[in-house]
């Protein structure tokens, strides 16, 4: 039994050693990233059983980002290397403030070889959620064919559905991810938005209104990240404006979305109320900032224990 299956492409992310413009930077240190695949590592440090269906390349990058992920303890049984596709690569560059760009060289991705076909039933029967983004429909149009037959075996299979919008507009336009984004969400049971992400889904710049958009869709349980404003959760009994967690000093941003996305959904699964669901996760998005890298900084549930002061910690 698992209780969260995604599906993405894995990159190898080369981290600048300074700051500023990529132009001038002259060294890199090579980590690990993805949306989807952020998500997952942080649910796998929070103690959740986790799966991953991909595609890498059968070349170094390939054989580094499987043994790294499946050292996370992730389920990596629907993972393969595969030949004649390099495995993806993406840069980033990181300000003084901890803001950013990241530039992709994923074009002909390892992931080009899954089809429809490769989802098959039992993949879903013992899965408790099943957790889409927007990035990996973007990469290529039979992606979004993928996702949703995945979206159909998930629930002939009873299994909950999570969405992170997670827009790219380097990769697809805001008119073709609104539409195609908005066709998933009659099936999604957790919407994990951000705010800027919400407007271009929804057509609407006031929170309530938003809500009200997603709600139409029949959608119960909605959290709308607002990075250093907190976040609002709104389940079927109430809602909630939860101020952010104090991060301390920020020095990269990348993968804090996904860190929240990983509280809310272990949140969610243990039932936990709406309140200290959406506390817990502001809390590991603000874990995730104050280290460098995609996921470097996504904690395991004694440091966010600790963070939170449930935890007492003897440093000697």
């Amino acid at each position: 039994m698992l209780d969260i299956l995604t599906i993405g492409d894995g990159m190898i992310t080369m981290n600048p050693k300074t700051k500023g413009p990529l132009r001038f930077v002259h060294e890199f240190e090579r980590k690990i990233g993805g949306a989807e695949l952020n998500t997952l590592i942080g649910c796998a440090r929070l103690g959740l059983r986790t799966g991953w269906i991909s595609r890498l390349g059968n070349d170094e990058f390939g054989r580094h980002l499987f043994n790294t992920v499946r050292g996370e303890g992730v389920d990596m049984t629907h993972v393969q290397l595969v030949d004649e596709y390099p495995t993806s690569v993406n840069f980033k560059e990181i300000l003084e403030t901890g803001a950013g760009r990241t530039f992709y060289y994923r074009q002909d991705s390892p992931t080009s070889t899954l089809t429809p076909e490769s989802l098959a039933p039992e993949m879903f029967e013992q899965t408790r959620l099943f957790h889409i983004t927007g990035v990996f429909p973007a990469i290529a149009p039979n992606n979004i064919d993928i996702i949703r037959q995945g979206i159909r075996l998930a629930k002939e299979a009873g299994t909950l559905i999570s969405l992170d919008p997670n827009i790219r507009l380097k990769l697809w336009s805001a008119e073709r991810a609104r539409e195609v984004l908005t066709s998933f969400l009659p099936d999604v049971d957790l919407l994990l938005t951000g705010k800027e992400e919400a407007a271009l889904l929804t057509g609407e710049e006031e929170e309530q209104a938003m809500i009200r958009a997603f709600q139409g869709y029949g959608i119960e349980t909605i959290a709308i990240k607002k990075g250093a404003n907190g976040s609002l959760g709104v389940d079927g009994n109430e809602q909630l404006e939860m101020p952010p967690a104090d991060p301390g000093k920020v020095v990269d941003t990348v993968g804090a979305g996904d860190g929240f996305n990983a509280g809310f959904i272990l949140g969610i699964l243990n039932e936990w109320p709406l309140k200290q669901t959406l506390a817990f996760a502001n809390t590991v998005g603000a874990m995730v900032v104050s280290v460098m890298g995609d996921n470097e900084g996504l904690p395991v549930m004694e440091e966010v224990q600790t963070r939170l002061g449930k935890r007492e910690v003897i440093q000697r």
